[in-house]
């Protein structure tokens, strides 16, 4: 079964799971050859006992358009999690999550996979653009920024932290950094 690459972004209330609320996220699955094949995305009703961080808040109040997607037919975080496997399973490969930065959005899709649906068809397993780019362009970690990146691997898609427009955008990247590295 080949790979299929789960291009994934999130938009929070806060740094971490529990405290705070995973608002939306979405994925777009590729193949190696950036074929699109399917996207989810869901926004979530916040955790109950949850609450905002306030610098979170404060970012928030600058993106109002971001924010009014985000907060727009909201799912139950089970109801949600449990179609998001669902879907996973029904995708023609081996799901490999990809992120930028992979650390925060696993963080919060495994935590809520684990707790709302049991289990992640993930494994424990993310691989991080930004790693990724290092070894690709053979730089420390903090030099591998978008802004250091060549500008051949980025497609022209918005960054709009919509969770569904960022996943299609990042997992375009991933796949002309992949392409790169495979020397395609």
């Amino acid at each position: 079964m080949p790979e299929i690459y789960i291009s994934t972004d999130i938009e929070t209330d806060g740094p971490i799971p529990g405290p705070h609320s995973m608002l939306s996220f979405a994925s777009a699955a590729y193949l190696a050859d950036k074929t699109l094949v399917s996207t989810f995305a869901a926004n979530l009703e916040t955790l109950a006992g949850a609450s905002a961080d306030p610098e979170t808040a404060k970012w928030w109040a600058t993106q109002p358009d971001a924010w009014a997607a985000c907060r727009t037919d909201l799912q139950s975080p089970e109801g949600a999690m449990r179609a998001y496997v669902a879907w996973l399973k029904s995708l023609p490969g081996k799901p490999v999550f990809v992120a930028y930065p992979a650390g925060f959005d696993f963080l919060f899709v495994y935590w809520y996979l684990i707790r709302f649906a049991g289990e992640s068809p993930f494994s424990h397993s993310a691989l991080d653009m930004k790693s990724y780019a290092m070894a690709l362009l053979k730089t420390g970690y903090r030099d591998s920024t978008k802004r250091n990146m060549p500008k051949q691997w980025f497609d022209d898609l918005p960054h709009t932290h919509v969770a569904l427009d960022d996943a299609i955008e990042q997992g375009a990247l991933f796949c002309n950094m992949l392409q790169s590295n495979l020397g395609k």
